[in-house]
Parts: C-alpha cells; sequence; structure tokens
C-alpha cells in the first residue's frame, strides 16, 4: 500500500461511472487521505459507508455554471475556479499530491497548486472531441497537463490516444482500466434474480438488460428501435436501467414517445435509477451496449462480463478494447438497430454458444479488469506523480 498521502478531489457527487471509480480507488487508499466533493450527493454518501473521509467544498456550488461545452468562460465561472482553487489549495497543504477524478476537478486542482504547490495527477475518463467538448475546454485541459499535471491516467488507450491528438504529447500518461470487484456480482444467487423478476412482473421469455444513465450518446433510442424490429412472437422483453442525470429529461421524455410509437409499452420497463444493479445484471439473459459515439471505457461492458451474461456492445472507443470479438462478447457497428436485432437473435437462438461465450467473457474480465490487477497499477501512478514533475 502507497504511503502517499492524497487529497482525491471530484467536482460532482452523482454515482456516474468515473465516480465509481473513484469510490473504489478512494476506498482502498483511505488511510491517510481525503475525498473533497464540489458538491454534496449519493457519491459522499458511498464513501462514508466504505470508511472514507469526504468533506465537502463550500465553494464547490458555484462551478455548476462552468460548461464543458462553454465556448468561453466568462468572468462568474473564472472567480468560481479561483474561490474553489484556494480551497483546495489550504486542504492540499496536508497532502503529498492532489488527484483529479474530472475535468473541472483536474482545472481546479491546477490552479490549486499555484497556492500549494502540490503535484498534481490527472484521472483522465473522457475522449477529449471536439463534438463533445469545447475548442476552448479542451485547449485549458491540454495545457495544463503538458504544463502543470505531473502525470495522467487515462482509463483506455482511446482516452489516451485523444489526449495526445489534442497536442498533450508532454506528460507522462498511464493507461489503466477501471477495476471491478467480481465478488459483487458472485453474491448474487440465480433465487436472487428470479426473484428480481418475478417481482417486476416480467415475462418467461428473452429479457434484454440496457444500464446506464439516459442520454442521447448512449444509445437507448436504438435499442428500442431494434426491439420493434424483432417479432413479438419471440416474446423479447428490455429493461432500461438508468435515469437522466445531466439535464437530459428531453431525451428521457423521447424514448418513452419511442415506446408509444412502436406500440412497446408491453415489452419496454424503464426502471430508473436502481441500487440492485447487481441483482438486475444477473436477471437479464443478455446485456446490451447500445452507445452511439466512442465510450471512454466501458464499465457496464464489463459488469456484465463478469456476470456470465452474454454481451452485445458496439465498437468503438474504449470497448473495442474490452471486446474480443466472437470470442469473449458480440460487437456491432453502433447506430444501427438492424444489426443489434440481428445479435439479439442470433444469442438467444444459439444457447449454448451464448454460454460459451459468456463464460469466456467472464474469464477475460477477472483477467484483465478487476481490482487485483487494476489497483497496483494506480499505486504505482500515484507514487510517481507523487514525484512532482521530471
Amino acid at each position: 500500500m502507497t504511503t502517499q498521502r492524497i487529497l482525491f478531489l471530484d467536482h460532482t457527487a452523482v454515482l456516474g461511472g468515473a465516480e465509481l471509480c473513484l469510490l473504489d480507488v478512494a476506498a482502498y487508499f483511505r488511510e491517510g487521505s481525503l475525498v473533497a466533493l464540489m458538491e454534496d450527493g449519493p457519491l459522499r454518501e458511498a464513501l462514508e459507508r466504505r470508511g472514507v473521509r469526504v468533506t465537502v467544498l463550500a465553494s464547490g456550488g458555484s462551478l455548476r455554471q462552468v460548461k464543458r461545452e462553454s465556448a468561453v468562460p466568462g468572468f462568474a465561472a473564472v472567480g468560481a475556479v479561483l474561490n474553489a482553487a484556494r480551497e483546495v489549495a489550504r486542504l492540499a497543504r496536508d497532502y503529498d499530491v492532489v488527484y483529479a477524478n474530472s475535468q473541472k476537478a483536474f482545472v481546479v486542482a491546477c490552479v490549486s497548486a499555484a497556492f500549494a504547490r502540490r503535484p498534481v495527477l490527472w484521472h483522465l475518463h473522457d475522449i477529449l472531441d471536439k463534438r463533445i467538448f469545447s475548442r476552448v475546454n479542451i485547449g485549458v485541459d491540454v495545457f495544463l497537463a503538458n504544463h502543470v499535471a505531473s502525470r495522467v491516467i487515462a482509463n483506455s488507450q482511446a482516452t489516451a490516444s485523444a489526449l495526445r491528438a489534442n497536442g498533450g504529447t508532454r506528460v507522462p500518461v498511464d493507461v489503466v482500466y477501471n477495476g471491478l470487484d467480481p465478488a459483487v456480482a458472485d453474491t448474487v444467487t440465480a433465487a436472487d434474480a428470479a426473484s428480481m423478476r418475478a417481482s417486476l412482473g416480467l415475462g418467461k421469455g428473452p429479457l434484454l438488460g440496457l444500464f446506464g444513465r439516459l442520454a442521447p450518446w448512449k444509445g437507448q433510442h436504438v435499442a428500442i428501435q431494434a426491439l420493434a424490429l424483432i417479432d413479438v412472437d419471440t416474446d423479447v422483453e428490455l429493461v432500461i436501467v438508468g435515469d437522466a442525470l445531466f439535464g437530459e429529461e428531453s431525451y428521457a421524455a423521447e424514448l418513452r414517445a419511442l415506446v408509444a410509437k412502436y406500440e412497446l409499452a408491453k415489452r419496454v420497463h424503464f426502471l430508473g435509477f436502481r441500487n440492485d444493479v447487481p441483482v438486475l445484471m444477473r436477471m437479464v439473459d443478455v446485456l446490451i451496449h447500445t452507445s452511439t459515439a466512442p465510450e471512454p471505457f466501458g464499465r457496464v461492458i464489463v459488469e456484465g462480463m463478469l456476470a456470465e451474461r452474454p454481451v452485445i456492445a458496439t465498437a468503438g472507443g474504449g470497448a473495442s478494447e474490452i471486446v474480443r470479438p466472437g470470442v469473449t462478447a458480440w460487437q456491432i457497428q453502433p447506430n444501427s438497430p438492424v444489426d443489434l436485432a440481428t445479435a439479439i437473435l442470433d444469442v438467444i437462438d444459439d444457447h449454448s454458444r451464448a454460454r460459451e461465450i459468456a463464460l469466456a467473457g467472464r474469464a477475460d474480465a477477472i483477467a484483465r479488469f478487476t481490482l487485483s490487477v487494476t489497483l497496483p497499477q494506480t499505486e504505482r501512478s500515484i507514487a510517481l506523480a507523487a514525484g512532482g514533475r521530471a
């Protein structure tokens, strides 16, 4: 275990993929460490349940006005960053390294370094794509990575490549995939899964599961369109687990309208945000992943593999680094309801092959994407970052 004292920093307390990763990392390094959040919420509660010390920054709420798509930050946004940076600097003086877990947190951490003189490690969970982030935001991130950060952890080769393609070539970058605990899935029994299915009033036909926040690029609409292409006589149903987290309620409404359009109300079930995802994953017969843009990593794919579910995942980004097509999962092109419908029918028509691939997927996930593999890699990166820039 590292002897470094770590100040973890995140701008949100919503339990997205990056925050679930932070939860595991911070719990592992909780001795002598502190997590500073810029807002209160479920992440704070989850961290405290695992014995991690947490503080919520008084100035953090003002950072909500800083948007990743903003072309030019306003004076209020700059002031919010400065106020948060001063607060972080006061905390950072008691720690050896500041570990920024998001882009907003990274900017604040770098500014705080001017006051506290502490090295900054950036855990990059996003592909820096100009279709998603403004040129100004990418430019700021890259400049700070090159000139302030001691080190960057990228959650996939795709994420690291995007940073380098945008000019982030001067900072050392370590690719460390997200790690998960396989025991989480192993605690769920077949009886638990059957009981859950019965409690939800689901049919006995093939059940598809789509997990993740409701957002256009996550592609829930593709899954609904694919289901509309599958004959009703197959009795295939779909559960959509997740909710709109970042102001995407209009998309959630569009999904429900799409279900009504295709008359799928009896076959599509919106379960919202759930705390019992491991049971739900064991309950479904096939886990589908429908992102229409490249995933920085693809945590839900690994979760499905660890749960021994046949997985159908779209190609691109980190997802293509996780999946070995035809060996550990099915892989399809993004934004193609026809391809997805075809793959679904392939899986449910050949139970033997589906079982074989599901078992191979779990074995591969254990070998490559568990905490026992990734935490020592993270520990090394932290130690190197704490040494400061070369």
